[in-house]
């Protein structure tokens, strides 16, 4: 599989091209799933391929953006649950969707930098004149606290899953690139990574159509 073409983005633009083509204005599309299923792949080659259709203007904005600082995560007592619900500023995420379903004139959304493992704020410009915002993140379809704000304010939520065995592959590499050993990244990936895939799992029902890879 390409990294730029991903096997569902053929599928994922049969639906999203004639949705927004059918409607006025911006249009918020989400791509969710459990860690590494593939979304941000997916989000940026359906944000890339969106911008080559006659009209169209789509800008990729990550919910990774609002990942608390590791120093917050600190003094919270939150590290080794890092990428949980409640390690993200969600109440600044469902602002920033708000903002994006204005339409302001120029809106700077977050990124998050697997270098410096730390979210950056400011990075992503999106012009009022954007027909499509393709967002992705773990929780957009999750019904709890702030988070429940935020499958209102997007307009189609595409799920992406994968094979269990091929995202845990992924996330034991992304831990070791880290600089885990094998033991440690296996504990990280089936102690966190897993159970917050269990939550998202729990949240598929709630989206308008369901891609595997």
């Amino acid at each position: 599989m390409s990294m730029r073409q991903p096997d569902v983005l053929q599928p994922a633009l049969d639906v999203v091209v004639p949705f927004v083509r059918g409607r006025q204005g911006r249009s918020i599309v989400g791509i969710c799933g459990p860690p590494a299923a593939g979304k941000s792949t997916l989000s940026s080659a359906l944000s890339d391929a969106l911008n080559v259709h006659d009209g169209l203007t789509s800008v990729a904005v990550p919910m990774d953006g609002f990942h608390l600082s590791n120093v917050e995560l600190g003094r919270l007592g939150l590290t080794d649950r890092k990428g949980a619900p409640e390690t993200f500023d969600a109440a600044g995420f469902v602002h920033l969707l708000r903002r994006l379903r204005a339409g302001e004139d120029l809106v700077y959304a977050p990124s998050y930098s697997r270098t410096l493992h730390e979210s950056i704020g400011g990075v992503i410009p999106v012009p009022a004149d954007v027909r499509v915002i393709v967002v992705e993140g773990n929780y957009l379809l999750l019904d709890q606290g702030p988070w429940a704000s935020v499958r209102g304010l997007l307009d189609l939520v595409l799920y992406l899953d994968a094979p269990d065995a091929v995202r845990q592959e992924s996330l034991l590499r992304r831990q070791m690139a880290k600089g885990l050993e094998l033991p440690a990244a296996q504990d990280w990936v089936f102690r966190s990574d897993e159970r917050n895939a269990a939550v998202i799992a729990g949240t598929r029902d709630r989206a308008d159509l369901i891609l595997t890879r």
